[in-house]
């Protein structure tokens, strides 16, 4: 009887933090949205025993630190039904399936290199009976150069993936001109933001602004990098795999 009241009780820190978490954020989260919040979290720390997806497991820390930090994405950006919307190296799926539980009319790609977590992603997505969301299993410069895939997409995320400016070459070739992409960063984005400047001229991107948060709960300070695509970027890029990494534009 105590494992289950046990249970019972993380479920209910989970449930808690989330909705009271999201009030903070000025989001609501419906029942039914909290349930698969609550499957996806059971969802992954059982696969977590298996594969390397996070090493956050608490309740209440998945809650904040990976879903309200997901959500955080709806502070800085319009994401409307109907839109296109590509997560590039989603890992165990943050922002792109938090933000598709809170938004379910929307399009969802997410992008990920690693086949172990792709598998996972794609048991997840089954288990949550989520619709209209699409796993590649793929390097973003390698899907990048696919000209049916290039400038299609309205919005584009991307969390503690690399620095901005290849990031920028990750992620910019996906956007549709006069699209969003934010780029979620931790406190330390000066020096980023000094060295991405001419990635984002060459790429067709400008910084149109930085958000400045603080996680519900945890105080951890969040920034939230919004670039506007501007113009379309050259075919030449993103460059071949490994290259943005080596040698930032």
């Amino acid at each position: 009887m105590g494992h289950l009241a046990g249970r019972r009780e993380g479920m209910k820190i989970l449930k808690d933090t989330l909705v009271q978490g999201a009030l903070k954020m000025g989001l609501e989260l419906s029942m039914e949205q909290v349930e698969l919040f609550k499957e996806y979290y059971r969802f992954l720390g059982e696969a977590s025993k298996r594969i390397n997806l996070t090493s956050i497991l608490e309740e209440k820390d998945v809650a904040v630190k990976h879903f309200l930090d997901s959500l955080s994405c709806f502070k800085v950006i319009s994401l409307e039904d109907g839109m296109s919307l590509i997560d590039i190296g989603t890992g165990a799926g943050f922002p792109g399936i938090p933000i598709k539980i809170y938004r379910p009319g929307l399009q969802v790609t997410l992008l990920e290199s690693v086949e172990k977590k792709v598998r996972f992603l794609e048991s997840l997505i089954s288990s949550l009976g989520l619709r209209d969301i699409e796993v590649i299993h793929a390097r973003a410069e390698d899907f990048g150069q696919n000209p049916a895939r290039k400038e299609n997409w309205d919005r584009v995320v991307s969390r503690a993936v690399a620095s901005l400016a290849v990031l920028a070459e990750y992620c910019l070739p996906f956007l549709k001109v006069e699209g969003y992409f934010v780029a979620m960063k931790g406190p330390k984005l000066e020096e980023e933001l000094k060295l991405a400047g001419n990635a984002l001229l060459l790429l067709g991107g400008r910084l149109e602004k930085i958000i400045e948060l603080k996680l519900p709960y945890t105080e951890d300070e969040r920034k939230l990098v919004l670039i506007r695509k501007t113009g379309p970027t050259p075919g030449k890029y993103p460059r071949r795999a490994g290259i943005p990494q080596k040698r930032p534009l």
